[in-house]
């Protein structure tokens, strides 16, 4: 593994001139991440909203105050009974054609689009019980993670590539990017994380519908929040990949290279402090207990030149997994955010996650 293979050789370096080239790789690697960065130019820096009408229809209750105060207790009070919080009645209108999964998402938004969840279906010939839910990256295209799962679909394993809140085929009229699912209006961004939670529990019961046990999720980036947070919250997904992830939500924008316009959004609006308590709900520290109740298997990758998702936020949570001794393993990589998805690291990524899978369902 990477992680023997790189990281435990890396710490084992002396010498100036080793860490030299340490220190030159890292800084090249980090240009490169800026390079990928640039090339976004559609990124909207818009204005900050608390975003309270989107509260209205949580299964939680806050006295009223200052909409900072305000919000914090809603999501202190809603990660205190988060089984009711990511609660739902399953759909009653699954259906799939040319492999192409639709149904009705139990959470309603102003956006008619984005109410309905799409999924590209990948049935494996002989999945022998064998399925994963893919949860892609933030601003992923409908195309993207369709390779994963048609290797995994080759391998024995059925996967279920579900579009997220407000991304591709659920993305309003008048966005160009999936702005709504993370952003500076405060409350928009928890309704979206519920959202999608939710939605991917419909999909592990549609999942069940067809006889599916051994069941299983893999997600990226904010895809891997997403994953975290429903295999938290539903003891059916014994088997998880976590690709890219972070024990904390609003440090990771707060700081992170892709979100540098939501930062800017928040600027002179609220402070990070504010941001941890109004995103408690939706963080993955919140549930790190829930975790560890139910007995799973986990895989955790992440990028030691992330600028997106920094390694300080990553390690953070593997100690707490390590404090609580659930089962996981380790993959270290050498690389950042969106070089992850370049080779060669694409390529040993999607080893790591394969064998991971083969091994564990």
């Amino acid at each position: 593994m990477w992680e023997e293979q790189f990281g435990a050789g890396r710490k084992s370096w002396s010498g100036d001139g080793r860490r030299t080239i340490w220190s030159r790789y890292k800084d090249f690697m980090e240009r490169k991440e800026e390079a990928f960065a640039a090339r976004t130019t559609d990124r909207v820096v818009r204005e900050f909203e608390w975003g309270l009408e989107w509260t209205r229809n949580w299964p939680v209750a806050a006295s009223d105050g200052a909409p900072a105060s305000y919000l914090a207790e809603l999501s202190e009070r809603a990660a205190s009974d988060s089984a009711a919080f990511y609660g739902y009645k399953t759909p009653s209108d699954f259906r799939c054609e040319n492999n192409r999964l639709r149904f009705t998402s139990p959470v309603q938004t102003p956006y008619p689009e984005n109410n309905t969840v799409h999924g590209l279906w990948f049935r494996a010939s002989r999945p022998k019980g064998r399925a994963v839910i893919v949860l892609p990256h933030w601003n992923a295209q409908l195309q993207q993670h369709i390779a994963l799962c048609r290797v995994l679909q080759t391998l024995g394993i059925s996967a279920l590539r579900l579009s997220l809140p407000y991304h591709d085929l659920r993305m309003p009229s008048e966005l160009t990017r999936a702005d709504y699912a993370v952003s500076s209006n405060v409350a928009r961004t928890v309704d979206a994380t519920r959202q999608a939670i939710i939605d991917t529990r419909s999909a592990v019961d549609w999942l069940q519908s067809l006889g599916y046990d051994r069941l299983g999720i893999v997600g990226t980036s904010l895809g891997s929040c997403y994953a975290f947070l429903t295999s938290a919250h539903d003891a059916r997904l014994r088997v998880n990949v976590f690709n890219l992830f972070s024990l904390h939500f609003a440090d990771v924008v707060w700081t992170g290279l892709t979100t540098r316009h939501i930062r800017q959004g928040f600027e002179g609006q609220i402070e990070l402090e504010q941001l941890r308590a109004c995103w408690k709900a939706i963080t993955p520290a919140s549930y790190m207990d829930h975790f560890a109740e139910n007995q799973k298997q986990s895989l955790f990758i992440y990028g030691t030149c992330d600028t997106t998702f920094l390694p300080v936020f990553s390690e953070e949570m593997l100690r707490e997994a390590r404090r609580r001794q659930i089962d996981h393993k380790v993959v270290v990589l050498p690389c950042g955010h969106y070089s992850l998805g370049q080779s060669p690291f694409k390529f040993i990524d999607a080893y790591h996650i394969c064998s991971f899978l083969l091994r564990s369902l």
